[in-house]
């Protein structure tokens, strides 16, 4: 008898949800077909052991994310633990689905509609969050990995807003929200709270709940607060944010470990390059902040402005280990006005979240930035 109220119930979630999931694919894709597939609730049970806590890898409120094996793939399974995380699920089916194409974007491999809330199924990424990669103690990151990762991830941002007739604005940029794959490639995902510029206009104003609003970023954003409005500036505003995060992070600039990676004066000279482009994506007015095309094409130029000078892994590591105590000091990285200051401040002791504010999209020439 539980077995068949068990069966009822599935059936019923797979036809109230797949009506739901249906409206929110032809809204955001224009109801083109969607190469994704559906599971059965048991097929994605199997491949996580029946959900085994042992295989969380990430939880992020308010989804859980699991590793699974099913048919010979590993595979990321995002499932949602509070029933207020309902109507995003449908979002980020329905926007994962639209620009998955993307290299720099996780893939959605499929979803399951037998459960209260769809569970959702990515690709794999072997390495964790950026944010992870970043805060690791054992290996810090290059500095060429995250000039590199950086400006992927900038790329794919650009890929949201310029290659749809309809700009699609993110709205949660951070290092939370950047898988990195086996090959240390950024893919973005969380496309919970992501939404569409509607045609002929320049902004949309967010109707969010309390909760939501009080998100950190979004709080940070000067503009936003005032006026609540979202736009393409409201993205860049976010990344400038993660930028400072990612090179401002568990990495040492200062002179001696740099010149054994990159040429010393080369390597501040990039820094000041990426951190003066991380302010401008901060500028209070969003007319002022550049587009993320633009970004793209300076985190590009600030990454091959310097030759790298090759190293054993081993020699790098002896760097890193014998300047340990060399990390960033507040007073020596700041050259600054008072008020970037502030602002760096701020972000360095945020978590890994994201949100901010206005202006309009830029042309459809995301293709030559990679």
């Amino acid at each position: 008898m539980l077995r068949k109220e068990r069966k009822s119930e599935r059936e019923r979630a797979f036809i109230e949800n797949g009506s739901r999931v249906l409206e929110k694919l032809v809204s955001t894709c224009n109801g083109k077909p969607i190469p994704i597939r559906t599971f059965s609730f048991a097929e994605l049970s199997n491949a996580t052991n029946n959900f085994d806590p042992q295989l969380v890898i990430r939880e992020v409120w308010p989804y859980q994310w699991y590793k699974g094996y099913l048919e010979g793939r590993t595979i990321s399974i995002k499932k949602a633990i509070h029933d207020c995380a309902r109507e995003e699920a449908f979002t980020d089916l329905a926007f994962s689905a639209k620009v998955s194409a993307h290299k720099n974007v996780l893939k959605l491999v499929g979803y399951c509609l037998e459960t209260p809330i769809v569970i959702l199924v990515y690709e794999f990424a072997g390495k964790g969050t950026l944010g992870d990669l970043i805060l690791a103690d054992n290996e810090p990151l290059t500095w060429e990995s995250r000039l590199k990762m950086a400006r992927e991830s900038a790329h794919a941002i650009s890929y949201l807003h310029t290659a749809f007739s309809r700009p699609i604005i993110h709205t949660e940029i951070g290092l939370h929200n950047i898988f990195i794959d086996c090959h240390g490639v950024p893919k973005l995902t969380g496309f919970s709270n992501s939404l569409i510029i509607p045609e002929g206009e320049t902004h949309v104003k967010d109707d969010s709940d309390e909760w939501e609003f009080m998100r950190i970023m979004r709080k940070l954003c000067p503009k936003y607060w005032e006026t609540g409005c979202i736009t393409e500036k409201t993205d860049v505003y976010c990344f400038g944010g993660t930028l400072l995060q990612i090179f401002t992070t568990n990495t040492m600039v200062d002179s001696a470990i740099l010149a054994g990676e990159l040429r010393g004066a080369g390597v501040e000279q990039q820094f000041q390059a990426v951190r003066d482009l991380a302010f401008r994506c901060m500028e209070e007015e969003p007319m002022e902040r550049p587009t993320m095309v633009d970004v793209t094409k300076e985190l590009r130029r600030i990454e091959k402005s310097i030759p790298l000078i090759k190293m054993s892994s081993s020699r790098v590591g002896r760097k890193r280990r014998n300047l340990a105590k060399t990390s960033i000091s507040p007073g020596r990285e700041r050259t600054v006005s008072v008020e970037r200051q502030v602002k760096l401040s701020d972000f360095q002791s945020l978590v890994w979240e994201g949100h901010s504010l206005p202006s309009v999209s830029s042309a459809n020439v995301v293709g030559d930035l990679s």
